[in-house]
């Protein structure tokens, strides 16, 4: 069967035109790839950067204390510091700290050695043990802290607060930057004779959470035989959020 030569160029004629119309799809699908997550050229914007911050008091203490025992032998050494803090953990445990907030941070075994005429000899051993305690009722840090000097810690690295879980306040503090992003560009807005149109980007910066000042305690002061309970004072913890909000105007 033959084709009329019509036929063939009215075909011809759809073929090019399909060609075409494909190529045009690509070109513009190619072009939509390219502005994904970007600011349309013809858009008027304004970026405004908005901060919020919300405030809670510390609902756990974080205290890292350690023991540090000197031996003739390494055994002898060991020996002193286990039951030195054997007997910490058993009173940190007593005083209401649950077992998984007691964790082994440090254990180290070095030997101590005597220089004499170049001559390097081994003349004992040090053992330091540290654990790290999270303490979830803040009246019993002060206590903590007391009877750990009493039983024999001599290394208190600080005692920092913080909250364990704090996504309700980082949410609060977002809801906070994003209102004062749009409440300052909608005054600039209407300085510049515009209105706010929709939000076109955003995005979060957060800054976590500002703990106040940790308390120290030196080791010859945990030496002391009669440890009396310090006066911890938790204050209370900021958590920060930074946005930075992209409005379109017109």
């Amino acid at each position: 069967m033959k084709i009329s030569k019509s036929l063939q160029i009215l075909f011809g004629l759809f073929l090019a035109a399909l060609i075409v119309f494909v190529g045009s799809l690509t070109r513009n699908s190619f072009e939509d790839f390219k502005q994904i997550g970007k600011v349309a050229h013809d858009r008027d914007t304004i970026v405004i950067q908005g901060e919020g911050k919300a405030t809670s008091k510390p609902d756990l203490a974080l205290i890292d204390l350690g023991v540090t025992t000197d031996g003739i032998t390494v055994k002898e050494a060991q020996k002193s510091n286990t039951q030195k803090m054997n007997a910490i953990i058993g009173a940190v445990k007593d005083l209401g700290v649950d077992e998984k907030d007691i964790q082994t941070a440090n254990y180290t075994i070095f030997p101590k050695y005597q220089y004499d005429l170049g001559k390097q000899t081994v003349i004992g051993y040090t053992v330091s043990q540290d654990v790290s305690i999270k303490v979830r009722d803040l009246d019993k840090a002060g206590d903590i802290l007391a009877k750990a000097g009493e039983l024999g810690a001599n290394q208190i690295g600080g005692l920092r607060f913080s909250i364990d879980d704090p996504q309700e306040l980082k949410v609060e503090a977002r809801s906070k930057a994003i209102l004062d992003a749009r409440t300052k560009a909608e005054a600039l807005a209407k300085q510049l004779g515009l209105s706010i149109v929709r939000v076109v980007t955003f995005s979060e910066s957060s800054g976590g959470v500002v703990p106040p000042q940790p308390y120290y305690a030196k080791a010859i002061d945990m030496a002391s035989s009669v440890m009396p309970t310090p006066e911890i004072e938790s204050g209370s913890l900021d958590v920060m959020s930074s946005v930075y909000v992209t409005f379109e105007v017109r």
